[in-house]
């Protein structure tokens, strides 16, 4: 028997928790670490800010599941991952012991590294659905006094499809509850041009997103930096190309949102051989680290390199389609090694995505996700709102059920007419 441990039940822990039941031999136990019980679709916490979902609507109690699927359940944080002795410990300080870990934590949200950021300070968030739960109680305050608006992500952010759906979602929203001429909107964002994505765009991101915001009449500023944040009031740093600064910018606000950068969680972050610099764990291409190559990483908390140089710090987003990937190719890799075997599945990290709009959308396809790619596109339109709709109902069943399938990939190239992408190579 072997003792396979997962550490983290986001999107990328629950889905391999089920995986790696499906490819584990019998005997061996398979146990998921989580600090909370309830697994969150992160997706849908855009619509979460502003009313469209209750938070209720979009967790889902993974302790039933678990305990059908056989896999041991522990709903408590980590303290530390201890890799020389193959033990990861908890905040009570007991030790769960294993052959091999699984890391899957997500991000630590680093909003202390900019003064005023975030639900402490001054501005929303909608990383956690807590959050944006929080940022839907401001909203609605905001609308009973509406002012000028600031949304998009700092530097050291890695996700930006949010920042921008929540962009759009918010111009919608206030235009069906006729605020929106009260309502001044400034989009700020570290990346080079709009529609960057921190992937150097995909198809024509730029000029379809660039068309979006001045449609609607939301101003933009990119290779931005937060310098800090005050109570209705945000100060950027505006950069030429060689990272000097072109201008400062001094942007009132009465709603704020901006994605915050991303490190590593303290439960590995400093560990030797196990992490960079900034806290996110080292992968080979089997999603196997380097130095201890019994412990595998999944999702947000891999460590990729940008895509290239940008005069502020843009990390590259890791989509649901890429991370599912990482899950199947780390399943079959598990699988062998259980067996005697060796690792041998290489994760594609190709990317599929939906941006909702609130009355529209775009998607894209990236094959793979870092260029160069072998598709490269973007295609927009108001079926894009309503794929996604499908897709939040479609993911959700399959959560509660516990079904190792791959949703993404079933849902997503269905919906775009593509019929293989996350095969493993």
């Amino acid at each position: 028997m072997s003792e396979v441990v997962i550490l983290g039940a986001g999107l990328g822990g629950t889905l391999m928790a089920y995986e790696m039941r499906a490819k584990a031999r019998q005997e061996d136990r398979i146990t998921l670490i989580s600090a909370s019980a309830v697994y969150q679709f992160y997706p849908s916490n855009p619509w979460v800010a502003v009313g469209w979902r209750r938070r209720r609507e979009i967790e889902v109690d993974l302790t039933s599941v678990m305990e059908r699927k056989k896999i041991r359940f522990v709903t408590e944080s980590a303290r530390r991952v201890h890799p020389a002795e193959n033990q990861v410990e908890l905040q009570s300080g007991e030790r769960v012991g294993y052959d091999y870990l699984i890391i899957a934590t997500g991000p630590e949200l680093a909003f202390d590294e900019i003064p005023g950021l975030g639900p402490a300070g001054y501005t929303q968030s909608i990383c956690e659905t807590g959050d944006a739960e929080l940022a839907y109680g401001a909203f609605e305050r905001f609308c009973d006094n509406p002012g000028p608006v600031v949304i998009g992500a700092a530097q050291g952010a890695s996700c930006f499809g949010p920042a921008y759906e929540l962009a759009f979602i918010l111009d919608s929203e206030l235009k069906k509850r006729k605020l929106r001429h009260k309502v001044p909107m400034v989009f700020v964002t570290p990346e080079p041009y709009v529609g960057h994505l921190g992937l150097d765009g995909v198809g024509d991101t730029k000029g379809l997103l660039e068309a979006e915001l001045r449609d609607r009449y939301i101003k933009w500023i990119t290779n931005v930096r937060v310098k800090e944040v005050s109570d209705g009031r945000m100060v950027v740093e505006e950069l030429n190309e060689d990272a000097s600064l072109k201008a400062a910018h001094d942007l009132p606000f009465a709603f704020s949102m901006i994605m915050p950068p991303f490190r590593g969680v303290k439960a590995v972050f400093g560990i030797e051989g196990l992490t960079n610099t900034r806290g996110f764990i080292l992968a080979d291409e089997y999603q196997r680290n380097p130095t201890y190559q019994n412990i595998f990483s999944i999702g947000v908390c891999v460590a990729i390199p940008p895509v290239g140089q940008t005069p502020v710090p843009v990390g590259v987003p890791k989509t649901g389609f890429m991370i599912e990937s990482m899950v199947t190719a780390t399943a079959h890799n598990l699988g062998a090694l259980l067996r005697g075997g060796e690792v041998s599945q290489r994760p594609t990290w190709n990317a599929v995505c939906l941006a909702d709009f609130g009355d529209g959308g775009v998607a894209f396809v990236a094959q793979p996700e870092l260029p160069p790619r072998d598709m490269n596109w973007a295609m927009q339109g108001k079926w894009v709102h309503y794929a996604k709709i499908g897709f939040e109902k479609y993911f959700l069943r399959k959560i509660k059920a516990g079904e190792s399938e791959s949703p993404y990939e079933h849902y997503l190239l269905k919906a775009l007419g593509i019929h293989k992408l996350k095969g493993e190579e």
